[in-house]
């Protein structure tokens, strides 16, 4: 097995003050050594690398070019050791945090109202939940555990289905009431029909999927997330496609109407994302633990 082609950490870590700094003199002060002691610190990891990381002028200090790609991967990598180390310290002394990239929605409705039973079975672990449904990246975005709707093709990590949904029409109760009501799949034609951003296609999979025909459609306001979706409808801003388990309240409350008794599976699922670097720290298998036997 070949050995790490690394530099000494004491030089990277003292070229990444100094890049930060721009400065010899406020790198030695942070790191407590002498100014010359940084000098020939970042001299023999230049000589080390065999290329130079500044260009040095009186008493003015550059970064190259070479230097700039340099500083930034080694600002993130002494992040990322620094986070880790920070992690294993808090997590020994029963301090743990877990964090946990949530998709609003699906987060607001589903995974808030359980999570007690979760901080009651574990009150050592400290939650933080972020909003969290754009590109997945853990390291950037700091977080143990993601919940993402697609169809589970996320390459590194560890991936668990939680649960599918069924696709339902809804509408306010004056849409019901009006000239117009939804009788018929045809009678959608007469009212703005809301979109979803991240799922434009949502529409065509439903009419598809009941048989029905798209014509003379009309199209209303087009929104990021389901829970801004939820209010249109109910502001009386157009028809929408939400998912059953999401407007079970409102149905039931008699806020939103369901007017047809189609429900449609929806185009992917609900999956528990894990970091695969994270995955055996035991806040992050414990959680994992316990939503899944949610599920169950």
């Amino acid at each position: 097995m070949r050995s790490r082609l690394l530099p000494s950490l004491n030089a990277l870590r003292t070229f990444e003050a100094v890049a930060r700094h721009n400065s010899f003199t406020r790198a030695a002060e942070e790191l407590n050594v002498t100014q010359s002691a940084a000098s020939r610190l970042v001299r023999s990891l230049e000589d080390y690398l065999q290329i130079p990381l500044f260009t040095r002028q009186s008493r003015r200090i550059e970064l190259t070019d070479d230097g700039r790609f340099y500083s930034r991967l080694v600002h993130e990598a002494l992040d990322l050791v620094e986070a880790g180390t920070v992690e294993l310290i808090s997590s020994s002394q029963g301090k743990g945090t877990l964090t946990i990239g949530m998709l609003p929605t699906f987060g607001t409705r589903w995974l808030l109202p359980r999570l007690p039973s979760f901080q009651e079975q574990h009150p050592e672990i400290s939650l933080n939940i972020i909003s969290s449904d754009g590109e997945l990246d853990f390291t950037k975005e700091r977080i143990d555990v993601a919940i993402r709707f697609g169809h589970g093709n996320w390459p590194g990590a560890i991936i668990d289905p939680l649960m599918s949904e069924e696709i339902i029409v809804v509408c306010s109760p004056k849409v019901m009431q009006g000239p117009n009501p939804l009788t018929s799949y045809e009678s959608l034609r007469h009212h703005p029909l809301i979109r979803h951003s991240t799922r434009p296609h949502s529409w065509d999979h439903w009419f598809r999927s009941v048989g029905a025909r798209q014509v003379n459609l009309r199209w209303g306001p087009s929104l990021e997330h389901f829970f801004m979706i939820i209010q249109a409808v109910i502001a009386d801003l157009g028809v929408a496609l939400l998912p059953n388990f999401l407007v079970e309240d409102e149905i039931r409350s008699g806020a939103l109407i369901a007017p047809f008794s189609a429900r449609i599976a929806g185009p992917g699922g609900y999956y528990l994302v894990t970091s695969v670097a994270k995955s055996e720290l035991t806040r992050v298998k414990l959680f994992r633990n316990w939503i899944l036997a949610q599920m169950a």
